[in-house]
Order: structure tokens, then C-alpha cells, then sequence
């Protein structure tokens, strides 16, 4: 079973956008790209940075972890970039 990881780009206009895959590097490289394997959000909203990834467990658990950081304000996301910390993964991990 595949190890997923959950992780932040920061957008040229200082938006955060969220998404998992199992190849960060892979991915992140899809999105500065700008082709058709780049999220549309993302897509005239070069530079990219990315700003934060830990894994997140499997494909299940990470889409959850996914779907709760998009809720997060953007003060909240900015501090899960800022502190890098597990502890907040796990946080958001319990249901």
C-alpha cells in the first residue's frame, strides 16, 4: 500500500492551495507545468512554492485530511506552514 502525503503550494497572488498524491515531487512538478495534468486553480498563478507535505496514511485517511484543511482560514493554514508540526496532523486526524 502506497504511503499518501498531504501538501500546500503557496500561488504567486499568496493563496494556498491544498492536495495529496503519493510523489510530491512528481506532482508539484505537474503543476508548474501548467499543462493538463495541473490543477486549474492553479494555472496563471506561477511562481509556485511549496511550502509544506507530510504524509498523511493512505488514500482514505489522507482525502480526509485534505478535505479538512480546505475548510481551515487561511490564518490556520498559515500556521500549519509556519510550525511544520505533526502535531497538528494528528490533530486533524481525529474524528
Amino acid at each position: 500500500m502506497s504511503e499518501w502525503y498531504i501538501y500546500l503550494i503557496r500561488c504567486n497572488d499568496n493563496t494556498l492551495y491544498t492536495g495529496i498524491t503519493i510523489d510530491v515531487e512528481r506532482r508539484f512538478k505537474e503543476h508548474l507545468s501548467q499543462g493538463k495534468k495541473s490543477a486549474k486553480y492553479l494555472r496563471g498563478k506561477l511562481p509556485l512554492k511549496l511550502v509544506f507535505q507530510q504524509k498523511a496514511g493512505n488514500r482514505k485517511e489522507a482525502a480526509k485530511l485534505e478535505i479538512k484543511v480546505k475548510k481551515l482560514s487561511k490564518a490556520s493554514k498559515e500556521k500549519i506552514v509556519a510550525t511544520s508540526s505533526k502535531i497538528g496532523h494528528n490533530l486533524f486526524l481525529k474524528k
